[in-house]
Parts: structure tokens; C-alpha cells; sequence
């Protein structure tokens, strides 16, 4: 079976789109082949920054005959029908079978479609490919229609064999096929022709060309890490950065630089930022000290003097490019001594979103919910204050405005300069975490406080504005948001009544967009104050506004219908939130349908803990033949209850037991349901879950022995009430009819 090897040289590929171009190739033109007949081994795609390839082994040399069988209208129907058929099969009238079915003489049509050599097959899958290859932006060039990301030079299409190589013809835009290519740009020896893709790799490595994208990473961190080792350093791994720059080079070679005296005491970060994003450079730091004092560059050549004027030439402009951070650092570190009040202020003349009013506006609520949350944190309040009305400063800072991802680490440094203590500085950095399902969660209780405000505040707002997550889209990451929350309060092991929090704050945006009169304001803030002493909205909002003596706002009349919704909702999403998170745990959907239907679903610790307790419980034996038990006596209760009219839900007398296992049943029941209720009422879920699993065998027994529906009627109503019994210390657990079997 003959290989193939395709190569697409053009000018640099940006690196960011190298790895999926080649994936890209090689799902595109295997596809291809597939759907045309061509099976094949094995495939491999590889990327540099002038060339897509790939290489194919075991093709097929020529696709096989396709026989195929069509059935279609009887014999005898109408013209149009048969006319129809025939069109689609290709066909003339008399080249069809007339054959007996057991509904009569039926037409068949018998397509064949003869085989067809590989080079034509792929031809014109190569140039289809080319010609719509998804590139995330492309280009035209010359007088051509060609697209591609950059300007196209050469395609090498090879099928090789044991008789030989044969170039697959293919004309794409006056580009010709060809067997050749041509290696690196400044130490290649110009153009080449190769046999197969062996030849083909060894030669480029010759030309001073590293094929393969991987084996260019492990050069460069190699060759980096051996740099910095021998002066003593110490390398920060970054494997993105490692990525990117190994889609720059087609032959790397690691040079070290010094970083001038004047920048070594820039924060770590700023540094590493600033040499990264705008040189792609590494950084080396001090194991000693923490601090960066090297940075590695990674040339695409080799020079007479090894590398001497290409780090002249990077050193100096990285002189440029830190002038500006350490500018941008000490006018920061000058405000943030003056206790960084002018970047507060700047940030009411921010937008934070149309509907959701300025970024000051917006710390005002965080402030305002950090306060509520002090409480369940463990927290100092006046404390939570601070931190979360410093925590967003930084966004105002030159240093911020010129690299973005540094917000809140910033905000951290800059935090001492301004007087607070290192509670707000750590919260202003973790304020916005967990980022993400494997960042670190932050337990200091001050910035746990601030970052679930921060959390909670974009949640409510865009929900207060139906700004919600639809499908796929989810403009704001309001899901990871949640997901943020969900992960805040379980890891901190917090006991938060989500409904309440959720109300406060949606207050707080019914009040920033409407609550201007006098009366609204007012009763805005007894619904809050209301909220914070008794509970969620529903209850609060019937306390307030039906104790109100005239006529209520308009806006105040709709309230009480829109905002209970909305808070509802939003609870829903947490849910679908938690499922997702607990699945990825082992947690089954319908356990966790389960425990949510119960009382306390917005206490989120509360509910997680029910449900593993019962996912482990349903794990077991007991747990499923308990289940099952369950199931059949609510179906026997639901059928008694439609039937009778009535409910039968208490008066079970074990003096009307007629056997051993209905007496047993009464036995267990009395002895098992105060010690369930009693491990409910204190959490003790695991308690609770062996309890029941007490119940297993007395509740098999009495199903197997004794008949519910007998024909005498005291007997059976008391049968009735203690099945009701299992019922009831169920439902007391876990909403058990959403558990499937």
C-alpha cells in the first residue's frame, strides 16, 4: 500500500493558529479520502512556521467498486413516480429488476460505481481542502482567488511505493504540485526534491528545519533550562509561552540576556508580563531572592558571533519596553500613597455595563454585600469594607491599563502603599477567584468575603437586567461565575442561605435603577432590612409593602411579582451548576434532583452533604433493594388514595398485624424513625442513611409475605397507614420518587 505525503509551504503561519491548521489538514483531506473509499493506516499532521504537513501511511491505491441495491416502486405505479426514481438512481427504465416481495412485483435499481485510482481521489480532495480551509482570517494575493493566511508558494504531494514516487497533478490557482520544498529561510540550501516522508524529514532537519512542533518545545526548554542552570537560575515555566514560541522558529536557539540594574526591582510579575507579551521572552529568576534578573530569547538561526548582536538588538528594545513599566509603577505608587482615592473616583466615570450603572456604582454594592457576608466568613466587617471598595482600584492604574491580566495582583501591591493592612491587599488578588474548575479557592475569610460579593453582584445584576446565559453563549461567564460560587462556599465549608443573598442584592439593583422617589427608597430599604432579619423575598415583601399605608409606585406594584421570579431562577441556575460540578464527582443527577427538592436547597454545603450521603447510600445493596421497596409502596398508596379519596398518612395500629413481617415492620419503624428524624435535624446524614438501611430487610419481608389490598378493609387501611409510615420517613431524607431504579 502506498504513502502519502503533502506539504503546504507558504509564508510565516501566525503561531497561535499552527496546531489547529494541521489538525485541520489532516481531518479535512482523511475525511476526504474516507468518504471517497480510501482507507489508511495511519496518519500524522505537523506544523512549522512556513508549513502544514502531512503524511499518510497505508493508503489504499485505488478505491473499490461500490455495488449498490435501491428498492423502489411497485410494479404498475404511476409514471412520475418511477420517472422520480430513475433520476435519482442514474438509471434508464430498462435497467431495472423487476423482483416478487411479499407485497407484489417491486422495481430494484442496481448502482455500481466503479473504483477509482487514488491519485485522482486525491487530487481533488487536496484541492477542495486548500480551497476551503477554515482559517480564522486569510488573505488574497496577486490576481489570484486563492485564499489563505498568507501568501501560498508551493504544494509537494507525493504517493510513494515500492515501484516509486509519483507526483499527484494538481494545479490550484497556477500553484503547481510538486515533489520538492525547500528548508530554512537564512540556512537552507534552497530547494529540494525528497522520495517519502523519512527522506523528506531528515533532509529538512539537514536544511536546519525542526519538523515536528513538539520536538522544537523540548529543544527549546531544554537548551533554556541548561542556560539558566548553569549560572545558577532558576527557569519560570510557562508552557503557553513554550507553545507560542515554538510556532515562531523552524530552528530555535536559546540566548540569555542580562536585564539592566534600573528594572530588578519592578514586582516579578510586571517583569515577567512585560517581557512575555510584548518580546515573548522567558524569564529566569534568583532562587534565592525570587527576583527575575535573565531573560531567554529563542533566535530562529545560527550566528557567527552565537547570538551576540541579536541580544544586543533585544536587550535594547526590552530597555524601551521597561522604561515604561517602571514608569508606569512609580506614578502608580505615587497615587496609591496618596490612598489611591483618584482611582476610586475615576471609576465612576466607568461603564460597567449600560443597564448596571458605573463601576463605582457597582463597588458600592460589593461593599455593601462584603458587609452581609462578614457574618458568615468569620469575618470583620468594617474590614470587608475596606477590602472590597479597594479591590477593584487598580483598574484605574497605568500599570493595569497596559497589561490587563495583572488586575488584582496590582491592586495587591499597591495596597500596602495606601495603608491597608495585608487582609486587603490578599483580597484584592484573590477577590477574583477561583478563575476557573482547577484554580485555587481563597480561605481567608476577608477574601472569601469579597470575592462571593464580587460573584453574587454580577449574577444578580444580569439577572435583575434578563441578561441570562442562552445556550452556548455566555457573553459575561456567568457560569463560571456560579461555578466560582458554588466552589467559594463548599470548599469553605460555609452555611449561606443563597435565597437570602440573592434578594438583598437584587434590591440593591431595583433601588440603582428605580428606587429615586422618596416612597421607593423608603420601601426598598425595609425590604432590605426585612430580608436581613427574616428570610427570603416572597415572605418579606408581603410583610412590607401590604403594611404600606397608600398607593405604591408602579414600579413597586410590579415587584412583587418580577423579583421573586428572578431570584427563583437564579437559584435554578445554581443548581444546574452544582449538578454539572457534582457529576464530575460521581454524584448521580437524579440523587442530586433528590436532595434539591428538599427543604434548604439554597444552603449549598447543606445540600451537598445530603446528597453524597445518599449517593453513598444508593450505592449499596440496602440502598437499592430500599429504593425499590419505596417505589412500590408509594405506587400502592398513590392507586389507594386516587381510588378511596382519601390520604393515608397516619393511624397505623401494630395491633393489627396478622404476621411475623408486618410486625416486624411496625418494630423497625417505631425503633428507626426518631433516630432518622433526630440524624436529620443535626445533619448527620451518614447516620440518617444507616437508619434506613435498618429498614431494608423488614420492609423486603413484608412485601414478600403480606398482601396490602386484602379484602378486609381494616386491616387494609392500617396496611395502607404503615406503608405511609416508609413513605414519610423517606421523604423526610430525600425526595426518593425522583430516584430512578
Amino acid at each position: 500500500m502506498p504513502d502519502l505525503l503533502i506539504e503546504l509551504f507558504s509564508e510565516e503561519i501566525p503561531a497561535r493558529m499552527q496546531v489547529r491548521a494541521a489538525d485541520d489538514l489532516k481531518k479535512r483531506v482523511t475525511d476526504g479520502l474516507v468518504e471517497a473509499g480510501l482507507t489508511y493506516a495511519h496518519a500524522q499532521s505537523m506544523s512549522t512556521p512556513r508549513r502544514l504537513t502531512l503524511a499518510i501511511e497505508g493508503l489504499l491505491a485505488h478505491s473499490p467498486t461500490v455495488r449498490e441495491e435501491r428498492k423502489g416502486p411497485k410494479v404498475g405505479a404511476p409514471d412520475k413516480a418511477i420517472e422520480g426514481f430513475l433520476r435519482g438512481a442514474g438509471l434508464t427504465r430498462d435497467q431495472l429488476e423487476e423482483r416478487d416481495t411479499p407485497k407484489g412485483a417491486v422495481y430494484f435499481a442496481v448502482i455500481e460505481k466503479a473504483g477509482r485510482p487514488a491519485t485522482d481521489i486525491i487530487s481533488e480532495v487536496l484541492e477542495t481542502t486548500i480551497r476551503n480551509f477554515p482559517w480564522p482570517k486569510s488573505m488574497r494575493w496577486g490576481a489570484g482567488n486563492l485564499r489563505w493566511v498568507r501568501p501560498l508558494h508551493s504544494i509537494l504531494c507525493l504517493l510513494s511505493d515500492e515501484a516509486g514516487q509519483t507526483v499527484i497533478p494538481m494545479d490550484v490557482d497556477g500553484i503547481t504540485s510538486t515533489d520538492t520544498t525547500e528548508g530554512h529561510r537564512f540556512m537552507g540550501t534552497g530547494r529540494f526534491a525528497v522520495t517519502g516522508f523519512e527522506d523528506y524529514a531528515a533532509k529538512l532537519k539537514r536544511d536546519h528545519v525542526i519538523l515536528d512542533p513538539i520536538e522544537r518545545a523540548d529543544m527549546i526548554w531544554a537548551d533554556a533550562q541548561n542556560l539558566a542552570f548553569a549560572q545558577g537560575l532558576e527557569l519560570v515555566e510557562d508552557r503557553g509561552l513554550l507553545a507560542e514560541v515554538a510556532g515562531l522558529v523552524e530552528w530555535p536557539v536559546a540566548l540569555m540576556g542580562d536585564i539592566a540594574e534600573d528594572f530588578l526591582n519592578l514586582p516579578p510579575e510586571v517583569l515577567q508580563t512585560s517581557m512575555k507579551e510584548h518580546q515573548k521572552f522567558f524569564s529566569v529568576k534568583n532562587p534565592k531572592t525570587g527576583r527575575i534578573e535573565k531573560f531567554i530569547t529563542v533566535a530562529n538561526r545560527e550566528t557567527a558571533d552565537n547570538g551576540v548582536t541579536i541580544l544586543a538588538g533585544n536587550q535594547k528594545v526590552l530597555f524601551a519596553r521597561l522604561s515604561d513599566a517602571k514608569f508606569f509603577w512609580e506614578n502608580d505608587i505615587r497615587v496609591a500613597e496618596t490612598g489611591g482615592q483618584a482611582w476610586l473616583d475615576s471609576l465612576n466615570n466607568v461603564t460597567f455595563h449600560n443597564k448596571l450603572g458605573s463601576q463605582g456604582e457597582r463597588i458600592d454594592r460589593i461593599v455593601a454585600l462584603a458587609r452581609d457576608l462578614s457574618a458568615i466568613t468569620g469575618s470583620d466587617a468594617d474590614l470587608c469594607e475596606k477590602a472590597a471598595r479597594w479591590a477593584k482600584s487598580d483598574l484605574s492604574s497605568e500599570m493595569v491599563y497596559e497589561f490587563p491580566e495583572l488586575q488584582g495582583l496590582m491592586g495587591r501591591y499597591y495596597a500596602a502603599p495606601a495603608g491597608f493592612p495585608a487582609e486587603v491587599a490578599d483580597a484584592a488578588q484573590d477577590h477574583y477567584s477561583p478563575l476557573g474548575p482547577s484554580d485555587d479557592v481563597p480561605t481567608a475569610p476577608v477574601s472569601v468575603a469579597v470575592a462571593l460579593a464580587d460573584k453574587l453582584d454580577t449574577l444578580t445584576g444580569f439577572w435583575a437586567i434578563d441578561e441570562k446565559p442562552t445556550g452556548s453563549k455566555d457573553p459575561f461567564a456567568l457560569r463560571r461565575a456560579a461555578l466560582g460560587v458554588i466552589r467559594l462556599v463548599l470548599e469553605n465549608n460555609l452555611r449561606m442561605p443563597l435565597d437570602r443573598q440573592f434578594d438583598a442584592q437584587l434590591l440593591r439593583h431595583e433601588a440603582a435603577q428605580n428606587g429615586n422617589d422618596s416612597v421607593s427608597t423608603a420601601l426598598l430599604q425595609d425590604l432590605e432590612n426585612e430580608i436581613a432579619d427574616h428570610g427570603v423575598f416572597g415572605a418579606a415583601i408581603r410583610t412590607v409593602l401590604d403594611a404600606f399605608d397608600g398607593d405604591l409606585p408602579e414600579h413597586m406594584e410590579e415587584l412583587k411579582n418580577r423579583l421573586p421570579d428572578t431570584s427563583r431562577d437564579l437559584l435554578s441556575f445554581f443548581h444546574d451548576r452544582l449538578k454539572v460540578f457534582l457529576r464530575d464527582q460521581g454524584v448521580r443527577h437524579d440523587v442530586i434532583d433528590a436532595c434539591i427538592a428538599m427543604d434548604g436547597s439554597d444552603d449549598l454545603t447543606l445540600l451537598v452533604k445530603r446528597a453524597r450521603a445518599l449517593q453513598e447510600f444508593m450505592s449499596s445493596e440496602d440502598g437499592e433493594n430500599l429504593l425499590q421497596g419505596f417505589k412500590r409502596a408509594n405506587n400502592i398508596l398513590a392507586q389507594a388514595e386516587e381510588q378511596d379519596g382519601v390520604e393515608y398518612s397516619f393511624g397505623a395500629d401494630p395491633k393489627y398485624a396478622e404476621n411475623d413481617a408486618e410486625r416486624a415492620l411496625f418494630a423497625v419503624i417505631e425503633a428507626q424513625a426518631p433516630v432518622i428524624e433526630a440524624a436529620v435535624e443535626v445533619e448527620d446524614f451518614g447516620a440518617a442513611m444507616a437508619g434506613m438501611a435498618e429498614m431494608r430487610a423488614p420492609v423486603d419481608a413484608f412485601f414478600e409475605a403480606v398482601q396490602v389490598n386484602t379484602d378486609n378493609q381494616v386491616v387494609r387501611r392500617n396496611r395502607l397507614n404503615l406503608l405511609s409510615a416508609i413513605r414519610k420517613i423517606c421523604a423526610g431524607v430525600a425526595d426518593f420518587t425522583l430516584i430512578e431504579g
